[in-house]
């Protein structure tokens, strides 16, 4: 998606070189829901993200977007600017405000801009381990579970860069793994009304060479540029449809609802930068969301929070407005109930185990050290109850409660 020359953020004092975490509390670092609703926020407005959400009812947010300064940096900044560090100073609270609210965000780096200058980071950066650990400070310091990789333009032809980022995504997936965290990453690809070209293929083609996971494919079923008239909604399921039978060949041991879990869609409400050819709706929004939530996509967005007013009738390719006749947050509204409340991390059964010494007075299963538990899941354990704080398994609550590790005393059962 494009990024625009962005209004230069205040700069926050002494905070381009201090690495400030974001302490985890009981609800931090929950996986995402399976089904979630996470339209894009313009980062580089100056815009609260978190009174937006609370205006728009979008509790779940896609932050965009993270890149380099310059092209060769490995470090970076929201929007590229280095007045806007990855800090709990730039974003943290208005994140803990969502948090608190029910909702969350998906930090995204790249976007057009970046893909087309060179600045997006596994373009820029060389180093393997320098872009894993660019990845690996913003999910600590702002505690997400889930990286969006927005990639088009040169971006999808660079196959050096291409390869460093999944290498490096291969790379944060086994620290987190071993940090038991529940890190996710989505890749978001321009698509043609049946589906990944193939420059989008490539990429997935090489995750899967590497060895890295990819949990969600989020394709932009906007401009297409094709000289078309197009029925956006009738065109973002067609879309959809192919990039679900692409990934059936490239997961083959994957069930057909775990396929479409890792579908997601975004839309340019209104008209798009094509024009008025490409105009997504307000009567397409509700027939998407209904289709979305029938078919069990993992994903609904579009682009962008900011866009979804009625201030410029007739005007494509605005950020600032749809250019489109609406009410304000009409969009939002339509695909605020894709939202689901199940989480997107696999569980096991927890059933009471003879070897957990758990009083016979707790009703919550207790836990055992083989099963797998996500962000909120509770236990007993000694008389206890316990709740998860992220992923984990074998760590138990006797050795691994506090406020820095993964579970919560909640007290006695």
């Amino acid at each position: 998606m494009r990024q625009l020359t962005a209004a230069v953020l205040a700069a926050v004092a002494g905070a381009a070189t201090t690495v400030a975490l974001v302490p985890a509390s009981d609800a931090a670092a929950a996986p995402l829901p399976a089904h979630v609703f996470a339209p894009y926020f313009e980062a580089w407005t100056g815009d609260n993200p978190a009174t937006l959400a609370q205006q728009s009812g979008a509790k779940h947010l896609t932050m965009a977007f993270l890149q380099a300064a310059t092209k060769g940096s490995c470090t970076a900044y929201w929007n590229g600017d280095s007045s806007s560090p990855v800090s709990a100073a730039v974003f943290g609270s208005e994140i803990a405000t969502i948090r608190a609210a029910g909702g969350d965000v998906i930090p995204s780096f790249g976007g057009y801009t970046a893909d087309n200058t060179g600045t997006e980071i596994a373009d820029s950066c060389t180093s393997v381990s320098s872009i894993a650990a660019v990845f690996q400070n913003v999910i600590t310091t702002y505690d997400v579970t889930r990286i969006d990789l927005d990639i088009e333009d040169n971006s999808l032809t660079n196959s050096a860069g291409i390869d460093r980022r999944n290498k490096a995504i291969k790379q944060v997936e086994d620290w987190a793994a071993a940090q038991g965290r529940t890190v996710q990453f989505s890749y978001t690809l321009p698509t043609t009304t049946s589906g990944l070209a193939d420059s989008g293929l490539a990429v997935l083609r090489n995750a899967v060479a590497n060895n890295a996971r990819v949990d969600l494919v989020n394709i932009m079923t906007f401009d297409y540029y094709d000289g078309a008239t197009h029925q956006m909604a009738a065109d973002t399921k067609t879309a959809a449809t192919g990039l679900h039978d692409q990934l059936r060949q490239l997961y083959p041991g994957r069930t057909d609802a775990q396929l479409w879990g890792m579908v997601g869609v975004t839309e340019m409400i209104g008209i798009d930068d094509y024009g008025p050819a490409e105009t997504f709706t307000t009567a397409d929004a509700p027939v998407v969301a209904q289709w979305a939530t029938e078919k069990g996509l993992g994903l609904l967005s579009f682009w962008a929070l900011q866009r979804d007013n009625g201030g410029c009738p007739g005007v494509g390719g605005s950020d600032s407005c749809s250019g489109v006749s609406q009410s304000t947050w009409q969009f939002s509204k339509a695909f605020a109930s894709f939202t689901s409340t199940g989480s997107t991390s696999p569980t096991s059964p927890t059933s009471p185990s003879p070897s957990s010494p758990s009083s016979p007075s707790c009703t919550t299963p207790a836990w055992t050290a083989s099963a797998v538990y996500t962000g909120g899941q509770t236990v007993s354990f000694a008389g206890r109850l316990y709740r998860a704080k992220w992923w984990t398994q074998g760590e138990s609550p006797a050795t691994h409660s506090g406020q820095w590790d993964v579970w919560a005393d909640k007290g006695p059962c």
